[in-house]
């Protein structure tokens, strides 16, 4: 059996790493702005979004063994082991016959980055690092009210704890190859695109 899902992941690497994919890291504390931001790259440069937190959420809704899993770390606050994650994301890169993605709330932590590299053999062009301070995040997360089970002061602050313990050393690590794109994400959205489409217009070019 185990030779099998051996054969199955392989199988999954290989075809992705084939297509050689543009993938782009998208990073930011809770509350930064990355799904609003996302989705005005989709429409302007043609991207995949992929939320690494969407694919969990919909796995726990499958009702699988796996979606229970990943349910009961959630609510510890903890990070889910980086082979789910990164299964569940190459599944939909390659069902998404696309060739330019963006991978919005992973890599997590550093154990999640060499994960990534080592299974798929992919390293992101760059990582879009959307800088909010605390406050501005846990504002925004309270007023959204998404009636996510998640978004409670106390919750809000672990997980605060955890992107601070966990994806900043990822964001260091990826600042010293010199491909963190660092965003000022505590202004108005707008704003904030105008920055995030100056990172993705090719050189010399001006974004639409």
């Amino acid at each position: 059996m185990g030779a099998v899902v051996d054969a199955v992941n392989q199988d999954l690497n290989g075809s992705l790493a084939e297509k050689k994919p543009t993938v782009v890291f998208v990073l930011g504390g809770p509350g930064s702005g990355k799904g609003t931001q996302c989705a005005n790259i989709v429409e302007h440069f043609g991207y995949t979004h992929l939320s690494a937190g969407d694919l969990l959420r919909a796995e726990i809704k499958s009702g699988s063994e796996n979606g229970t899993m990943i349910q009961e770390m959630i609510k510890e606050g903890k990070i889910v082991p980086s082979e789910v994650t990164i299964k569940l994301l190459q599944k939909a890169m390659l069902q998404s016959g696309n060739d330019k993605f963006l991978i919005d709330g992973f890599p997590r932590n550093e154990e999640n980055r060499a994960a990534f590299e080592e299974v798929t053999k992919i390293e992101p062009a760059f990582v879009l690092f959307f800088d909010c301070p605390e406050e501005e995040m846990e504002r925004r997360i309270l007023s959204r009210n998404q009636g996510r089970e998640d978004d409670n002061v106390e919750t809000i602050r672990k997980r605060f704890k955890v992107f601070l313990d966990s994806s900043l050393p990822v964001v260091q690590h990826y600042e010293a190859k010199g491909k963190v794109r660092k965003i000022d994400a505590a202004r108005p959205i707008t704003e904030v695109f105008e920055s995030v489409k100056a990172t993705f217009a090719p050189k010399n070019e001006k974004a639409e």
